[in-house]
Formats: structure tokens, sequence, C-alpha cells
């Protein structure tokens, strides 16, 4: 399965996570359940770590890009790996702070961030935050001001490159709401304006291409445009940028249409990105900038699978066959949204041939609620256990109470043990927050 041995099927010929049967794990914790690998999301921090120690001598850090699964445990095991995150939101960053992660080594993102949210931000320290827009700028120093402190940021700009992914999750575009353009000179205005600002200190510049990329060259033209945007704005305001966070994006497997990456091709990708930045530096006479990578989706998505139980059956003679699992689109929403094609097998019949093709159908009250068409299966039964693979990234994170379903809990397997990381919910969890006006009672 995995060069890792993060999946495996053992001698009952049933899947193994981490050691662990996902029998097992299903009989301790019921379904549908995450379950992720603590040893491979430790391999791929320290890969990028490693690889920046190695290659770029140490000047750069690594952050976790929280977006792909936020959780107090994944935030002791990025404190324990010794690399920084980034945030999108007040809770993200409320939620690495209740695991005692380091302020200092918090970027913070968002195109549209609140005020309470930048207030938060200030108060608990953040190392720096990633402006997006002139009226945040504004609202960044006018709240500095008030509290006598200067704040480290770095602009996003967009550079122009068009990485070979999906539409939905292209950020780089001309058109994208994300960063100011370089193309048509923005990116300079917003440089300028905020050199202006006597409470924000410009650390330096910030961009994300895309996701699931494959391709090391977008990386590569990327750090190309943004280091030739760094030169020209040192030629015309005398401002030369430390920092250059040039974001994520590295592609994961999901199916037989991705490439199965080792942790050298990902220290690969890392090094053809260094050495970009080191041709590019000595090229415009610029600074070795201090590097930053924002991995999620790579450091999480294959060390996460998601286990149902196979509830009804159903045959639509000569057109399609569902099998119906007791999840759905409440705790994975990206076939819904962007068609995402997944990998499934039976994990208690792993060994099995293929007999057919379906369609895993999901319990929510909705005809597109579909987890993956066309899968290769045995002849499911009910009751069978329905391992999909690679749900580490953006599962969790999207996860809804739609219907009225629960939010599946989410476990830790370590040396073929688990725990929970993630508690269940219950009905009560439900309805906490509901409130009967006086009126309706």
């Amino acid at each position: 399965m995995n060069e890792r041995d993060t999946l495996k099927i053992n001698s009952r010929g049933h899947l193994e996570i981490g050691g662990m049967d996902t029998t097992d794990i299903t009989v301790k914790f019921g379904t549908p359940l995450y379950v992720f690998d603590e040893r491979h999301i430790r391999d791929m921090m320290s890969v990028y770590r490693e690889t920046i120690a190695k290659e770029y001598e140490g000047n750069g850090l690594v952050l976790y890009a929280s977006k792909a699964f936020s959780c107090t445990a994944i935030y002791a095991i990025a404190k324990q790996e010794n690399i920084g995150i980034d945030v999108v939101s007040g809770g993200e960053l409320y939620t690495a702070l209740k695991a005692g992660f380091p302020a200092e080594k918090i970027y913070m993102h968002g195109n549209n961030k609140l005020v309470n949210e930048l207030e938060f931000a200030l108060e608990s320290k953040v190392g720096t935050i990633v402006v997006d827009s002139y009226r945040e700028a504004d609202l960044l120093d006018s709240l500095c001001s008030a509290k006598k402190v200067k704040q480290d940021v770095l602009i996003r700009i967009n550079p122009g490159i068009e990485a070979h992914t999906h539409e939905f999750v292209q950020t780089a575009r001309t058109d994208s709401k994300f960063g100011f353009s370089v193309a048509d000179g923005t990116a300079s205005e917003i440089t300028a304006y905020i050199l202006s600002k006597n409470n924000l200190n410009l650390k330096g510049f910030h961009c994300h291409i895309g996701s699931q990329i494959f391709e090391k060259q977008s990386f590569v033209l990327a750090v190309n445009k943004v280091m030739d945007f760094m030169a020209d704005i040192k030629k015309t305001l005398k401002y030369e940028a430390a920092t250059l966070n040039i974001g994520g994006g590295f592609g994961i497997w999901y199916n037989s249409e991705d490439p199965k990456l080792k942790l050298n091709d990902y220290a690969d990708y890392l090094k053809t990105l260094i050495k970009a930045v080191k041709i590019k530096s000595k090229e415009n006479n610029l600074n070795l900038p201090y590097l930053v990578i924002e991995p999620g989706r790579s450091i999480i998505g294959e060390a996460g699978i998601t286990l149902y139980t196979v509830g009804a059956i159903k045959e639509i003679p000569g057109v399609k066959k569902y099998v119906a699992v007791d999840g759905g689109m409440f705790d994975n929403p990206r076939y819904a949204l962007y068609q995402s094609k997944y990998t499934a097998l039976l994990a208690n019949r792993a060994c099995e041939p293929c007999t057919e093709k379906v369609s895993i159908a999901g319990k929510c009250c909705e005809s597109g609620d579909l987890i993956a068409v066309d899968v290769p299966l045995p002849k499911a039964e009910s009751g069978d256990i329905l391992a999909v693979l690679s749900t580490g990234a953006y599962n969790y994170s999207m996860a809804s109470n739609y219907n009225r379903n629960f939010i599946p809990p989410a476990v830790l397997v370590k040396d073929g043990k688990a725990e929970y990381i993630v508690k269940p919910q219950n009905y009560e969890d439900l309805v906490r927050n509901d409130v009967v006006p006086e009126y309706l009672k």
C-alpha cells in the first residue's frame, strides 16, 4: 500500500493502519470514524524540516497548514516536531493556543480577517500576520497603535502562476480573491502603502499558487516571479524583503491517477524550490531570504483514512449499484464539491478480488450525497467495514452536522494502539446551543 507502511494488509486479510487492525479499531470506537497514523504525520513534518536544515542551512521554517486538519493533538505534534503553523481563523488560533503552541511561530492568514480575530492575534502575540487588503492594513495599524505594539507582517501577492490543479482550488490567478497582482502593479502599490504604516513591520511576501500540485516547475516559476518582484521593489522602493513564504500545495496520492510519492520525493520538491531561491537571489543581487513553506495536505492527507459500516445495498439493474454507508457528505463533502476521487476497499476483506464497480452513497437526504463513484470492490455485504483512503486532509475540517448527523470522532494510532483525539458527539451536543424563545413555549 504505502511505502511508509501507514497501511498494509495483515495475515487475517484485514487492512491495518499504524500497526493496528482496522476491524479492531471499529470494535473499540465504532463507525464512521477518522483514523490517523501518528508516525506518518511526524515523518512528513520531519522531512520538510530536515531538508530546510540541510539544504538551506536552517534559514527557514516549515508551517503546518491548519486548514487541512485542526485539533489540539495535531498542534501538540507540530510543537514537538519543532515546526510552525499557519492559521486562518480565530478558531484555529484558539485551538493552537489551547494546545500550548508558541504564538511566535504562528502565521495568520485570511482575506477578510475580522476585527475580533485581529485583536485576538495581537493580544496573543502572534508572530506574523499576512495582510491581504488595504482595509486590513488600516485596521491592523490602528489596532497596533491603540495597543502600542508593532506587528510583523507579510503581504500576500499573486505571481500569476496557474498550477495544474482543480479550478476551485487555484488561488494565484489574476481574478483570485487572494493577494495582490504582480502583473497589474497592485502588489507594488500595497507594498509602498504598508511601508508607510508606523505600526506595521513589513518582513516580506507570501504567495500560494494552488493545491494538489505535482509539477515541480510550477514552484520554480512562482519563485522566479516573486523574487523578480522582490528585486524590483528593492530598486524602486529601496526595500529588501527578509522573508519569502512560498506557500504549500504539494500533491498526495488519492487514486490510480496520482503518483505515489515517497519521503525522498517530497524532499526533492523542496530541494528544487530551494535551488531556485538560491539562483534567483544571486541573479538579482538579493540576500537569501528566510524561507517559509506551508504544507498541509501532504503532511496529513495520506496519514488519515475514514472507516464506515456498510448498510443498505441497492442495485438498479443495468444502471448502477449503490453501497450505502453510515457516513456521507457530512463527514466528506469533497466529492459533492469537487468530484474528488478516492480509493476505497473493504477493510475486513481486503485480500478479496474486486468483482464489481459501485457508487458509495451516504445517509443524507440528498441525491448528491456520494463519497465516490465507480469504485472497484468485492461484492459488498451489509456489515462490512469500508475504508476510504487519503482522507486526512479537509475531511474533518469540512465536516458538518447536516441533517443533524454527528461529525465523526477521530483517533490517533501509534505503535498499534489508538486513542481519541476528537471525542464522539451525542444528541445533546446537537441541541446544546438551541434556544426556544419565550413566546414559542
